[in-house]
């Protein structure tokens, strides 16, 4: 997980029980969270357990620093395994922070949190999302406008063992994903063209 050295402003602190939620996947971050001290683990929560971690980080740590900088919603679950003392910074004030840093510096932590952003994305699909959902979704983010009616196609520039790879199964399993894609109508074509023919059945599939 990014880490960010910063020293945050006088502001409220709040001791949290162990076992509260702190982060929820898909909600857009608001604000920046410092764990000033405590035990968070990582990962994808279903019906309130932490069915699969990622990870834990002990305070002091910025939680989910990435989305913060990025004004993207988190990327994993957030729950505390102790009882933990939390700090609070208003997004705008966490990202004036940042720019009042130099700007190659500022421009590394961005470029690092979108690196970040990227492995934690792939690394949760693989854990919450069955293979079919896995490429879904693999095809939304790789997805480019075929003509001005608005058509989506993806182009496979790497072999289909190294894009099987990417989303953690095995070839012979992407080759039936793209069957089972073709049987539903959500794609069609073939060789290393693939047309986006239902783009919301996509998502729906994927979970986006």
């Amino acid at each position: 997980m990014l880490n960010l050295v910063l020293t945050p402003v006088p502001a409220p602190v709040e001791e949290v029980p162990c076992g509260t939620v702190l982060l929820r996947r898909g909600l857009v971050a608001n604000q920046a969270l410092h764990l000033l001290s405590g035990r968070v683990a990582f990962g994808v929560i279903e019906q309130g357990v932490l069915v699969h971690q990622l990870g834990a980080v002990e305070g002091p740590f910025w939680l989910e620093a990435a989305a913060a900088m990025l004004g993207l919603p988190h990327a994993v679950d957030a729950l505390t395994e102790s009882p933990v003392t939390l700090q609070t910074m208003p997004l705008r004030q966490f990202k004036s922070y940042l720019k009042n840093l130099p700007e190659p510096v500022h421009t590394l932590m961005l470029d690092l949190a979108k690196a970040q952003r990227q492995q934690i994305e792939v690394a949760v699909s693989r854990l919450a999302k069955d293979a079919d959902a896995r490429f879904a979704e693999w095809l939304l983010r790789h997805a480019e406008p075929a003509d001005a009616q608005g058509s989506l196609t993806v182009i496979l520039h790497d072999r289909k063992r190294l894009i099987a790879a990417q989303l953690g199964i095995a070839p012979e399993t992407l080759s039936r994903v793209l069957k089972h894609l073709r049987d539903r109508k959500l794609i069609s074509g073939g060789g290393r063209v693939l047309n986006l023919l239902d783009p919301s059945g996509l998502q729906s599939l994927a979970g986006i």
